[in-house]
C-alpha cells in the first residue's frame, strides 16, 4: 500500500524505486467549463467527449440546468442541448460552492436572460473579487451588483439582456473576467469590443477560451489589447475535451523527484492548455520530455540531480504548488515570480506553500508575488494542511513520494477537480 487513510488524513508513502507509468488522466477541468457555456448558448445539440466530472463542473453543470439547458449523459460523454442565448428565470439562488471560474462565468450567462439571477458560494468565494466583471457589464447595460458592496459575491444580476458593445475591463487580477465577456459577447445586442484597462493575468487561459469559441463557429479579431467579437450564434458540434494539463503537473512531477518515467497519454503535444507548458518547465530542471502522438513523456534524472529555475509564473499559476515542491527537492535556488493573483485563489497559495514548505524543512521566502525556495536536503514528515485548496493536496502528494511521513490533511478536497485522484496515485506507485 501506498496511500492510507485514518480520520480523515491520507499518509504518502513512499514507492520502491522510481516510478514508470502510463495513464490518462481525466478531461481539462478549463476547457470543461467553456465547452459547457458555448455549447448551452450554441443553436443545436452538441457532444462533449471526455468532459471533467467533478465538484466545480457539477455546480456549473447543475446552474446551467436550472436556466433551462438539457445536459444529458451517455457514459463519459455529455450531451448539450443549445437554446441559442435563451436563458430561463429561475426562483432560487445559483450557488457555485467555491468554483471561481463559474461564478464569473455565469454571471455574464445569466444577464443575457429577463429575469432577477443571484449567484452565491461558499465562504471563501465571498472574498474572491469580482468586481471588475460587474463594471465591464454594465457598460453593456447590465444591472449588476455585488450584494455586500464588496466586490464579490454574491452578485445579483437584474437581467434584460445584454448591448454589446464597448467596454473597458481591468483583468490584472483575473482572467477569468475577460473570458467571462468573451464568452457571452456574440450572444449581446451587437459587435462588442473589449478593451483592457492594463495587464492581463494568465494570458494562456484566454487563449483556450478564443479556441473554444472558434471551435464552436466564432472568431474572435485578438488585438492584443482590445477584442473584438461578432454578433454571430454559435454552432452546435462534437467536441474532444482534452487530458487536463494542471492534473497530469502531478505525475510529471512525481516522475522528476523519484528520477522516473511518466507518460500522460491524453495530452497532446500541441494542446491548448497552457499549463501543458509544466513539462517544458521540468525540462529546464533536468528532466528529459518527450512530446508525440503518445503523449507527453517526462523521465526524471537520478536523485539529487535536479536543477534550480527562475521563472516567471505569471501564464501559469495553477501548477505554482507544484512547481514549488519540486523546486525543494533542486540543487540551488530556485525564483517563482508574477504570480500575486495566486492570493485570490481557493485559499492565499502563496502563504500556503510557503508555510507548508516550511513545516516540512525547506526553506522558503514569500515574496509579495512569488517564493524563493531553496533546495533542501534534510527535510522530515509533517501533517500538510490543505486549506480546502485542492491543488495543495495534490502538489504535497509529491514530496510524500521522496519524505516519509507526509500526511495530508483533508484529502477529499481533490473532489474540487481530480476526484479520482488517490486512486490514480496509488496506481502509479504500485
Amino acid at each position: 500500500m501506498i496511500l492510507s487513510s485514518k480520520d480523515n488524513v491520507m499518509e504518502i508513502r513512499q514507492p520502491g524505486s522510481g516510478i514508470m507509468a502510463k495513464i490518462r488522466v481525466p478531461g481539462s477541468k478549463s476547457i470543461t467549463q467553456r465547452a459547457l457555456v458555448v455549447a448551452s448558448l450554441a443553436e443545436g445539440k452538441s457532444e462533449l467527449e471526455g468532459p471533467l466530472d467533478s465538484e466545480d463542473t457539477r455546480f456549473l453543470r447543475n446552474a446551467l440546468s436550472c436556466l433551462g439547458i438539457s445536459i444529458k449523459y451517455k457514459g463519459t460523454d455529455w450531451t448539450v442541448e443549445g437554446q441559442s442565448g435563451r436563458i430561463l428565470p429561475v426562483n432560487q439562488d445559483l450557488y457555485l460552492g467555491n468554483n471561481g471560474t463559474g461564478i464569473r462565468f455565469l454571471t455574464s450567462l445569466v444577464a443575457l436572460g429577463q429575469s432577477t439571477y443571484r449567484l452565491t458560494g461558499t465562504r471563501r468565494m465571498a472574498e474572491r473579487p469580482i468586481g471588475p466583471l460587474l463594471e465591464a457589464l454594465k457598460a453593456w447595460g447590465a444591472e449588476v451588483r455585488s450584494v455586500e458592496n464588496t466586490g464579490c459575491p454574491p452578485v445579483e444580476i437584474k437581467a434584460h439582456g445584454l448591448e454589446g458593445g464597448e467596454t473597458l475591463l481591468s483583468a490584472s487580477k483575473s482572467s477569468q473576467y475577460l473570458s467571462s465577456l468573451l464568452l457571452v459577447a456574440p450572444i449581446a445586442g451587437k459587435p462588442a469590443r473589449i478593451t483592457l484597462d492594463g495587464l492581463l493575468v494568465s494570458r494562456p487561459y484566454v487563449d483556450l477560451t478564443l479556441a473554444v469559441m472558434a471551435a464552436f463557429g466564432v472568431k474572435v479579431q485578438d488585438e492584443g489589447d482590445f477584442f473584438l467579437v461578432p454578433h454571430i450564434t454559435y454552432k452546435a458540434r462534437k467536441y474532444q475535451i482534452e487530458g487536463d494539463a494542471s492534473s497530469a503537473s502531478y505525475f510529471w512531477a512525481a516522475a522528476a523527484v523519484t528520477g522516473g518515467k511518466i507518460t500522460v497519454e491524453n495530452i497532446p503535444p500541441d494542446a491548448l492548455q497552457g499549463d501543458a507548458a509544466f513539462a517544458d518547465l521540468l525540462a529546464g530542471m533536468g528532466c528529459s520530455v518527450k512530446k508525440d502522438l503518445e503523449g507527453v513523456t517526462v523521465q526524471g534524472p537520478s536523485c539529487g540531480a535536479l536543477k534550480a529555475i527562475e521563472v516567471d509564473m505569471g501564464r501559469w499559476p495553477d501548477v505554482v504548488p507544484t512547481l514549488a515542491v519540486v523546486a525543494a527537492f533542486a540543487k540551488g535556488t530556485t525564483v517563482i515570480k508574477n504570480v500575486a493573483h495566486l492570493r485570490i485563489k481557493e485559499t492565499d497559495r502563496l502563504k500556503a506553500v510557503a508555510q507548508e514548505l516550511t513545516k516540512i524543512g525547506a526553506s522558503v521566502k514569500e515574496l509579495e508575488d512569488g517564493l524563493i525556495i531553496e533546495g533542501a536536503r534534510d527535510m522530515h514528515g509533517s501533517l500538510i494542511n490543505t486549506y480546502d485548496d485542492h491543488r495543495i493536496a495534490m502538489a504535497f502528494s509529491v514530496a510524500g513520494l521522496r519524505i516519509p511521513g507526509i500526511r495530508i490533511k483533508d484529502p477529499d478536497c481533490v473532489q474540487k477537480s481530480f476526484p479520482s485522484f488517490w486512486q490514480y496515485w496509488q496506481k502509479i506507485t504500485g
